[in-house]
């Protein structure tokens, strides 16, 4: 087996460590403070990597019903059009392991995985398959990146409370929270599970909470997708110098020892936790495309609350088919758009995508493994 560093892959790349402040946890309730960080930096990745062969600009293609199936703004997938054409529920899961399995994330088109506070991440669960779940959690509280992520798609954003520092910021977006107003009729409390593991959701909890917010389940007028997919017959095949072997992706977050492990059988990367295979309600997890993305961050006021930039560009890392390849990454009109090696948008192949935030001060965490 051959294992390949972070730090190896960079081409130079360099680490200055911010000393860390941790403090008490401030109670999850509504309220405002001011947020203080102290940010981690890396110096843009200098790739030198060979561009992939191509013989014409990509030209996203329009999306077209056909039998009544289009294109899913979340996998690339031809899909149910009454689901693609809805606003997609982003949800908030729990990953402690009070709260194993995790119920409907299987649904999920696209999962981002954060860390939060004490080495422990939290998962955003982006569906727009979910009209026949009855349970969906465990469902915990908002931190500010995830509102973030959640607006680039358009979706509706459900969780149960929110940090104090995320109050002000949940004015951008239309929310669903279990522990005010009209929202708390979406969720429910389990009896197998304890507090505050046992909150879940259900489909239709959801839409009866939409009715009665008010919001709109269709996508806005000027919404034009997160993604650029390969087209059918014109898989993304990752080669080039910068290219490695990612059989097993270690992405770096210290706790349950995750990582993905890719298998040749489907093309897929299937998840692992705890040295066992990761699994949800309706069966073990795995995705065609991962995504690790380096943040700079820092904590919020004298708390163990991370503060994750999501706006200021760096750099990270996109695999799948087996091979990885650095990436860049901007904020562009609201949207986080990744750059290839070549300097172009990548293309994802179609399919479910997991998306790892993790500091740049983690960068070293990172492992890479092939055959």
């Amino acid at each position: 087996m051959k294992k390949t560093g972070g730090f190896a892959l960079c081409l130079g790349a360099c680490l200055l460590m911010a000393a860390s402040g941790c403090g008490k946890n401030y109670e999850e309730a509504a309220g405002t403070l001011p947020a203080q960080t102290e940010e981690v930096r890396t110096e843009p990745v200098e790739v030198t990597a060979a561009p992939e062969e191509t013989t014409a600009e990509f030209v996203p293609e329009e999306r077209i019903a056909v039998d009544g199936r289009i294109q899913s703004y979340l996998t690339g997938e031809m899909r149910d059009a009454a689901q693609a054409d809805r606003r997609p529920l982003a949800v908030m899961i729990s990953n402690d392991r009070e709260a194993w399995p995790h119920y409907g994330m299987g649904r999920a088109g696209v999962i981002y995985e954060v860390p939060v506070e004490g080495n422990m991440t939290r998962y955003m669960a982006i569906m727009e398959d979910y009209d026949d779940l009855e349970r969906i959690g465990s469902v915990r509280s908002c931190r500010n990146c995830f509102i973030d992520f959640a607006n680039e798609f358009d979706a509706i954003y459900a969780h149960y409370g929110q940090s104090t520092f995320a109050k002000p910021q949940l004015r951008e977006i239309d929310d669903i929270n279990g522990i005010e107003g009209r929202g708390a009729q979406a969720f429910f409390r389990s009896s197998d599970r304890k507090a505050p593991h046992n909150a879940y959701t259900s489909f239709d909890r959801i839409q009866s909470a939409i009715v009665d917010l008010g919001y709109s389940q269709e996508y806005g007028a000027d919404y034009e997708g997160h993604y650029q997919f390969a087209r059918p017959g014109k898989e993304t095949v990752l080669s080039g110098v910068e290219t490695v072997d990612a059989v097993r992706i270690v992405p770096g977050y210290s706790m349950y020892h995750s990582e993905f492990r890719y298998s040749q059988e489907d093309g897929l990367y299937h998840r692992y936790q705890a040295d066992a295979p990761q699994e949800s309600d309706e069966g073990p997890l795995a995705v065609k495309n991962v995504i690790i993305q380096y943040c700079q961050s820092g904590y919020y006021a004298n708390t163990e609350y991370l503060n994750i930039n999501v706006d200021t560009s760096e750099w990270g890392y996109y695999a799948t088919g087996g091979k990885a390849v650095t990436v860049t990454w901007k904020k562009e009109d609201g949207i986080t758009r990744y750059y290839g090696p070549d300097g172009e948008e990548i293309r994802l192949n179609p399919g479910k995508t997991w998306v790892c935030i993790l500091s740049t001060k983690d960068v070293d965490r990172t492992e890479f493994y092939g055959e």
